[in-house]
């Protein structure tokens, strides 16, 4: 059963001006280490974290909540798998409003697909529940 649906589109243009401007009290602000570690090794760092910025705001609109009622940027982090899938891990108060929506005898899982074609990175979150076994 699907729980909840997010999509977000970032302007990369727009992103790599804010880190040009704030720097890392953006980047410390909104990213965590893993995030940012991948973004600084990539050829476009500002792609990279367009996209994982898109993902945040689509997990945040797949919780249901926006960036509001307590949900911070931090909690919700993309890594990749080693096949370099992307994966969406939640802490803090995201993680408590992913427990709260999912159904009894059930367990969540978080869907992320990212994609970035200059000058837009587009992020999509599912949030599925499954029986659990």
């Amino acid at each position: 059963m699907i729980l909840g649906i997010g999509t977000d589109l970032a302007n990369i243009e727009r992103i790599a001006g804010v880190l040009e401007r704030h720097g890392d009290r953006f980047r410390n602000r909104v990213f965590t280490e893993p995030e940012k570690q991948r973004a600084e090794r990539r050829l476009d760092p500002a792609a990279t974290y367009a996209k994982r910025w898109a993902a945040k705001e689509a997990c945040s609109k797949a919780l249901g909540t926006g960036l509001r009622m307590g949900i911070a940027w931090r909690d919700m982090a993309v890594t990749n798998l080693p096949t370099g899938q992307p994966v969406m891990a939640v802490t803090g108060w995201a993680a408590e409003r992913l427990a709260a929506m999912t159904p009894p005898g059930h367990r969540s899982i978080i869907h992320v697909t990212l994609t970035d074609d200059h000058p837009w990175a587009q992020a999509f979150v599912v949030i599925e529940a499954l029986p659990d076994a």
